[in-house]
């Protein structure tokens, strides 16, 4: 006999399944195999965008990935965080006892996916907004001015963080990632 609870899990599943077109839900570049290609992709879309200077460097402490580039004088630098993705993977698939891995190496496991998905997050947002630069829908300015470095090698959103020019927010981070 099928319980209540039975019921509702397939009814929801059978909802999602029709909503996601028969797919099952998946977590963003969660399939994503090369960091490297990724990469590849992004000096070549900068480089066509008239780029001088890419470069990029793994903080395997942080376990961020930072990109930077030069393009017409102006150096640019952003961080990524494969933490803030592996914590996603994560919140959605927790260990349990069931796992055929001890906890530490499942979450290893979703860091090691994070390093490689965050080159794949950045090369898509890369395209994006090199696109609507291209095609007079923003600036570069308004797309990279956050990133932009300062004369003290301060981005201009650290800058700003630093020197409280923007109120604080009224509500907090929706996700808190991670320190350490």
């Amino acid at each position: 006999m099928q319980t209540l609870t039975d019921a509702l899990t397939v009814a929801v599943s059978n909802w999602l399944t029709g909503v996601l077109g028969g797919k099952a839900m998946t977590i963003p570049y969660s399939a994503a195999t090369s960091d490297m290609r990724a990469r590849e992709e992004i000096k070549k879309i900068l480089t066509r965008f008239g780029c001088e200077s890419i470069g990029f460097m793994d903080d395997n402490v942080k376990h961020e990935v930072l990109l930077a580039f030069t393009h017409r004088g102006r150096q640019v630098q952003l961080t990524a965080s494969a933490k803030g993705w592996a914590q996603m993977w994560l919140n959605e698939k927790p260990w349990t006892h069931n796992r055929r891995s001890t906890r530490h190496d499942w979450e290893q496991a979703a860091l090691h996916q994070g390093h490689v998905a965050v080159n794949s997050v950045l090369r898509d947002w890369i395209k994006g907004q090199v696109t609507a630069i291209e095609t007079g829908v923003l600036s570069f300015e308004a797309v990279f001015m956050p990133f932009m470095l300062t004369p003290s090698g301060q981005t201009v959103l650290e800058r700003i963080k630093d020197t409280n020019l923007l109120p604080a927010p009224d509500e907090p981070k929706v996700v808190q990632l991670p320190t350490g």
